[in-house]
């Protein structure tokens, strides 16, 4: 069997989609199916090529036995709509025009959505490679596009909207990552195959039995200190401002830290209003390379997955959850609906909060906080959970027999 991975984001990029789509990758590898990816020169979420990539049209290099082919993409750090259509569409010219000639011919094409404008490069490619379309869908995009307020021209949310809809009818198969994606496609489209992929952990790397770490130390950080951290994009959906509001609430606790690690379109807001709130328990620290996420990890008391409150992240699940999990780390968990049900309800891994509400995010903190031994308990709660029903081992064995079948 040959596959064929396009997607704008991979390794040595960091990022939900990246560490996703490399793991499934090198496992349908070792079930013998023959991997090649088409992506772009790695430049998220900083917005700059990397160094070693600027400058070039094309690369071919070679990860873990995997051809990795990375076409040029433009870049810029505009927020603004047309610099973003300009960098999306940059890379469906690119990869098509590198995909025709340097891509094989292959069994199937899976395209990463979003960007969703990729699946024009996608269609065209499928053609001509003689592939069946796998079209995976990780965000339901227009639809979030619009309701995050990212997008408000009409003409741009029809056209969109129509491009998803013939993006779905021309697939072999449609992969959502989590079950809410899943039944709104199937409730749209009863007539498509969707398959739910999930997104999981590589529990030997995240093994909190194996991983030591001076990571608190070399920060400052004392033994007594309660370390809640946000580890991700610091974007418009995780309004993260609640963040800042319950450093504000819990000053009076001077050991309660929280950390936000990552880079994003919010940062230099974020970092502006802890200026202007004068918060000294409130600590920015840079993306890090995934290989120091354990050290990271292992270091911190609880770790904090919020998401804005609207009815479109009910079907969500952040992939932060399953390496918090996997550390044995309790979560905060300010998502409702699928996640709440699966690892607070189901997976007894932390304590649920209202989305956007500081007050009652300070509320379950405070608790973790003052009950260190049900913390504790709950963090053990969650690598059970995880090894039972999010092992990325056997995610991709079952999806490579569920292709082999369908073949």
């Amino acid at each position: 069997m040959k596959l064929i991975i396009l997607t704008q984001y991979f390794p040595p990029e960091v990022g939900a989609p990246q560490n996703r789509l490399y793991e499934i990758a090198v496992r349908l590898q070792r079930q013998g199916v023959e991997v090649e990816v088409l992506t772009a020169m790695p430049n998220y979420p900083s917005m700059e090529i990397h160094k070693e990539y600027k400058g070039k049209w094309y690369v071919k290099e070679d990860m873990n036995g995997m051809p990795i082919h990375r076409a040029w993409i433009w870049v810029g750090k505009s927020k603004s709509i047309l610099p973003r259509l300009l960098n999306y569409f940059s890379f469906v010219f690119t990869s098509m025009w590198i995909g025709c000639f340097k891509l094989s011919k292959a069994d199937y094409l899976l395209c990463e959505s979003p960007p969703l404008f990729l699946g024009i490069s996608a269609l065209v490619l499928k053609r001509i490679k003689k592939a069946k379309l796998i079209f995976n869908v990780a965000d339901l995009w227009p639809e979030s596009a619009e309701k995050l307020g990212l997008i408000t021209n009409k003409f741009l949310l029809r056209t969109t909207t129509r491009l998803e809809e013939h993006l779905y009818k021309s697939s072999a198969l449609i992969v959502g990552q989590a079950m809410g994606i899943v039944k709104n496609i199937q409730d749209r489209f009863p007539s498509k195959t969707v398959y739910w992929l999930p997104n999981g952990v590589d529990l030997s790397f995240y093994n909190p039995e194996k991983v030591n770490t001076l990571w608190r130390e070399e920060n400052g950080f004392s033994p007594a200190d309660f370390i809640i951290l946000y580890a991700g994009i610091i974007g418009h959906a995780q309004a993260l401002e609640l963040v800042l509001k319950a450093a504000g609430l819990t000053k009076a606790y001077p050991s309660v830290k929280w950390v936000l690690l990552g880079s994003g379109p919010e940062k230099e807001k974020l970092l502006a209003m802890q200026k202007e709130m004068q918060l000294d328990n409130v600590y920015f620290y840079p993306p890090v390379p995934k290989l120091r996420m354990p050290e990271i990890l292992k270091a911190i008391d609880a770790s904090l997955v919020p998401l804005k409150k609207i009815d479109l992240f009910l079907g969500i699940i952040p992939s932060k959850v399953f390496e918090a999990m996997a550390m044995k780390k309790p979560l905060l968990l300010g998502v409702e609906g699928e996640s709440k049900e699966l690892f607070i309800e189901q997976g007894q891994a932390g304590l649920a909060f209202i989305p956007e509400d500081a007050v009652d995010l300070v509320k379950n903190a405070l608790h973790l906080y003052n009950n260190r031994i049900e913390a504790e308990k709950l963090g053990d709660n969650g690598r059970n959970y995880v090894e039972v029903n999010f092992n990325r081992d056997i995610i991709a064995e079952k999806f490579y027999n569920f292709l082999r079948n369908e073949k």
